[in-house]
């Protein structure tokens, strides 16, 4: 067993592309033991590729099990975990209410991961991180980063099932207890992410249906970002992950436009909040490191 163990919890297949793809990336080429979790199949995906938009729920689900695969080829990743195995979790899809906002649709698909039992969710989680044993644990902030239901529920088991993974009297058929030590949440690396806004604005890029002078925030306050893991090398391979998804990703659309952009500016790397654990030591910037103090 490798000294260094990270494991992700990720909703659907194209979200370890789209937001850590840097990270996975380049633990897994430093030897790191690196695990994915994934939560649904992304059935409810919006399809782009014109020839495939016939393709049912189930039969998209099936699609994006192959996407997700090239993508994990592409990172190097070969610890891979559906949770619950594959399809126990239907993608529980997304509406958005009369601001904009994402929030859960009314009907759902039968199985829906935002309907899931919260233990049973977390105990399939449970038993993969009483076997990985991961130092840490990375998934969405209790937003989700942007309110999809999924997300939402992702933050959700994680937090949880890292809770009770550590608990002797939880569920010893599970495995060993393990203590985490350190949960990290993942989040937009806001300063970059605004120099990007301005950059793709003036490159007649449009973002989220804003006016030109819109202003909003992309992120946290950049205080509270505790590590950016820098993309480096790492770029092109990160690319290659995200538009490894085809059917959700487009490279001409305005959003995959802004966020090439965001990943090409210089100092552009993956953002971190801390969430617990063992805390990152002091220091006066974000740390580079996942591991560091640990």
């Amino acid at each position: 067993m490798s000294d260094r163990r990270l494991l992700f919890v990720h909703a659907h297949p194209d979200d370890e592309s789209s937001q850590s793809a840097g990270t996975l990336s380049r633990y897994v080429a430093e030897g790191a033991q690196v695990t994915l979790v994934t939560c649904t199949l992304g059935e409810m995906g919006e399809i782009l590729v014109p020839d495939w938009a016939h393709y049912s729920p189930a039969e998209l689900g099936q699609h994006r099990i192959s996407e997700l695969a090239e993508a994990l080829g592409i990172m190097g990743i070969e610890d891979h975990v559906w949770l619950g195995g594959p399809g126990r979790y239907h993608d529980s899809g997304m509406d958005r209410d009369e601001k904009g906002n994402a929030c859960p649709m009314t009907e759902r698909p039968d199985g829906a991961f935002w309907d899931a039992d919260l233990l049973e969710a977390s105990n399939h989680l449970v038993e993969v991180l009483r076997d990985r044993r991961p130092q840490v644990v990375v998934t969405y902030d209790p937003f989700g980063n942007y309110g999809h239901p999924d997300h939402v529920q992702a933050h959700r088991v994680a937090m949880y099932a890292t809770a009770l993974a550590a608990a002797p009297t939880h569920r010893p058929d599970l495995g060993e207890p393990w203590q985490v030590q350190r949960v990290l949440w993942l989040t937009h690396n806001t300063r970059l992410w605004e120099q990007a806004a301005a950059t793709a604005r003036e490159q007649g890029v449009t973002l989220f249906g804003e006016e030109p002078d819109d202003e909003r925030s992309f992120g946290p306050d950049p205080s509270q970002i505790v590590a950016v893991v820098p993309y480096g090398q790492y770029l092109e391979q990160a690319h290659a992950a995200l538009f490894a998804h085809r059917s959700q990703v487009d490279p001409q659309h305005d959003f995959w436009r802004f966020f090439d952009i965001m990943r090409r500016l210089e100092g552009s790397g993956e953002a971190y909040l801390y969430a617990g654990g063992l805390p990152f030591p002091e220091s006066d910037h974000p740390a580079e490191d996942l591991f560091a103090g640990l």
